[in-house]
């Protein structure tokens, strides 16, 4: 877990994460991950310190859902230096072949439902809430080690940091006639039945992705664990349901204040009390930063409009709260109709991460 700090902490564009947040992640007895899972963590040394680390992971669940021999690898952070990526990826790679796996790839820390994705362009901004970042020559270093690409993950950015400004009105008068020709409607999440929208989420999530590249679905404890983790920080408005007239639910969004503006100066990853109090006092920081995490409408109803009316929705709503920049992503990059629909919504790529894979 230290490695990180010593490698970056003069990149002012990494944002460090909690060292307590990465060991309950790792931990293989509160992570639910690891129910269908199992994962070993390599260190590599040179003359007593440590220069690498990597995680090898088997994740049952996603062979089963694909069909497929792809064993994974994550937390991969190391030094300029070909010789120990090698090691690092040569051990990890050892370790899923043992397990009768014939594809490594990665990064993946632990799954494209957690942290994903080589960052290979967009290194002058900050990474944003639970997205990754790293420096430049670990793609190289990769390359050489014989990976080539599996998938580019797009990150799109719209607005401002500086003020909110106002959405396009086109797509404010598009929204209206989209609601009104299906009767639809649209509502924020509701804190006072909260265990009851995780259920609705539960289903749509796993319905919406399931035909997508690469996904496994989350288990119900996985879902339970985020969002009890995300509860303390989530602002109701900025979690919308689409519905039918008649109240059932065919799409949601998921956008979160962008904690990791109020963290970049913690350079040491030094936790605070893991409490309600501390977490709501990083809420209430004036923010101007959000993230779009998930954004999911049921295969029947694609192809009308609705991801439109939800990137509206969040974006009016952040804006009355005074956050005014927002990322959408990340998005596969062949998902042409959601990036084609942000673009008319004045979103643009600034970041793109990229999945590696090589033989094990």
């Amino acid at each position: 877990m230290d490695l990180p700090y010593r490698l970056h902490r003069d990149d002012r564009t990494w944002v460090p994460p909690f060292k307590a947040e990465v060991r309950k992640l790792l931990d293989r007895a509160a992570n639910p991950f690891f129910a269908h899972a199992e994962a070993d963590y390599f260190l590599a040394e040179r003359d007593g310190e440590v220069v690498g680390r990597i995680a090898a992971i088997h994740n049952r669940l996603h062979n089963e859902i694909h069909e497929d021999r792809v064993g994974f690898f994550g937390f991969f952070e190391c030094i300029n230096d070909f010789t120990v990526a090698r090691a690092l990826v040569d051990a990890a790679g050892a370790w899923v072949r043992a397990r009768g796996l014939d594809t490594l790839r990665g990064p993946m820390s632990f799954s494209v439902n957690d942290e994903c994705g080589l960052l290979i362009d967009g290194f002058d901004t900050p990474n944003t809430l639970m997205m990754p970042h790293n420096p430049p020559y670990y793609l190289p270093l990769l390359q050489t080690a014989g990976f080539t690409k599996a998938k580019d993950l797009i990150c799109l950015q719209g607005g401002s940091a500086v003020a909110p400004v106002e959405a396009p009105e086109r797509t404010a008068r598009a929204v209206r006639l989209i609601l009104e020709r299906y009767q639809l409607k649209i509502r924020p999440l509701d804190r006072r039945r909260f265990a009851a929208e995780v259920e609705t989420v539960k289903d749509l999530y796993n319905r919406c992705w399931e035909k997508n590249w690469g996904f496994v679905p989350m288990t119900d404890a996985e879902i339970d664990h985020l969002a009890a983790a995300f509860k303390p920080v989530v602002i109701p408005s900025l979690v919308p349901f689409v519905e039918t007239a008649d109240g059932t639910p065919i799409a949601f969004g998921l956008a979160l204040p962008d904690l990791n503006e109020a963290l970049r100066d913690n350079r040491s990853g030094a936790m605070f009390p893991a409490s309600l109090t501390m977490l709501l006092k990083l809420k209430l920081k004036r923010l101007t930063r959000a993230r779009i995490l998930l954004l999911g409408i049921l295969p029947e109803w694609r192809g009308k409009g609705i991801d439109a009316a939800l990137y509206h929705w969040i974006w009016t709503r952040s804006a009355e709260r005074g956050i005014g920049w927002g990322e959408a992503g990340w998005l596969l990059e062949d998902n042409a109709a959601i990036i084609q629909g942000l673009a008319k919504a004045n979103f643009t790529p600034y970041k793109t991460y990229r999945l590696l894979d090589r033989p094990a």
